[in-house]
């Protein structure tokens, strides 16, 4: 699949949530949507990166956003980790690959010289007529929630 851009179609998903849900764009006609994935439940980068996103909730709504964090873990994994952390936003489980293939972020990486298959930590911000608005890559976890819900804010 070739990169996506700035203006594409956003890929379609469905995913599974923690709280015995699902959610998919269909859902939230008329909101943006604050797709982020995330490498793994409960590590220090991720965790970090939920909490703010939790703390920033209520501003995204206002701002007219809904989040959803996406891994790869399970359904389990995901209910472990937000009632751990209070988490307040939507997790969704990618535990098969299918969004996270869709939107390119099941990527090589390098660790000590070892290659290996893993989760970018990338956001992407997709608009309410299903475009996308804004991509971040390889994102740094501290003061991106807060540039995210600027961008946000500013597209509002």
């Amino acid at each position: 699949m070739s990169a996506l851009s700035i203006g594409d179609k956003a890929p379609d998903f469905w995913l599974p949530t923690d709280d015995a849900r699902s959610v998919t764009p269909t859902d939230i006609k008329g909101k943006s949507i604050i797709l982020y994935f995330y490498p793994k439940d409960d590590t220090s980068g991720c965790t970090s990166q939920a909490i703010a996103f939790s703390a920033l909730e209520k501003e995204f709504e206002e701002a007219g956003a809904l989040i959803i964090g996406v891994s790869r873990d399970s359904l389990a994994s995901h209910a472990k980790f937000r009632k751990k952390h209070n988490l307040s936003i939507i997790l969704g489980s990618d535990e098969a690959g299918h969004v996270s293939d869709a939107y390119g972020v099941w990527v090589e990486k390098s660790m000590y010289g070892r290659k290996y298959m893993g989760l970018e930590r990338a956001t992407f911000l997709i608009k309410p007529d299903g475009t996308i608005g804004h991509i971040w890559h390889k994102v740094k976890v501290p003061g991106h929630a807060e540039a995210v819900l600027n961008t946000v804010q500013k597209m509002a």
